[in-house]
């Protein structure tokens, strides 16, 4: 019995839209995640993207738990000496919201070529608009709604 591997240009990609408002930020991150890999689907393939694109509307309305609004902060360095910058969820929420869950999700993405070709099919709004109409996005339920609709 052989091992299916699908071709690159047999996989069909899907386009979805998440309302971001009232979502939890790492169970969401997570299952955007998942979509943009590709494993919710039978053909998932780790060496492979055979994901399907995500837009996320409403990101500025993410809901974090506990203190994480003025504990949690995001560093980088420039490279030069005394380079390194620190900025809260807060601060970072009132500049570019929309950064926070890119962020999230990217660390949940393989740390290679493959995962910065996945994370280019995730599209992230601030507010309920989007340009991207055009192809038709499925809602995809995420979260709580979800989980209700299933019992």
């Amino acid at each position: 019995m052989n091992t299916f591997l699908p071709k690159q240009d047999e996989v069909q990609r899907d386009w979805y839209v998440v309302d971001a408002e009232g979502q939890t930020l790492g169970r969401l991150a997570a299952q955007i995640a998942n979509v943009l890999r590709g494993k919710n689907k039978a053909i998932f393939t780790p060496h492979m993207d055979c994901g399907d694109f995500v837009v996320v509307v409403n990101a500025e309305k993410i809901k974090v738990s506990g203190k994480k609004e003025e504990q949690k902060f995001y560093r980088h360095h420039s490279g030069y000496p005394g380079g390194f910058k620190e900025e809260s969820l807060r601060h970072l929420r009132a500049r570019k919201p929309e950064a926070i869950l890119e962020r999230a999700v990217k660390g949940m993405l393989p740390h290679s070529r493959l995962g910065a070709r996945q994370f280019t099919k995730l599209k992230v709004y601030v507010g309920a608009e989007h340009p991207h109409t055009a192809q038709n996005p499925k809602t995809l339920e995420i979260g709580r709604k979800a989980a209700q609709d299933n019992k």
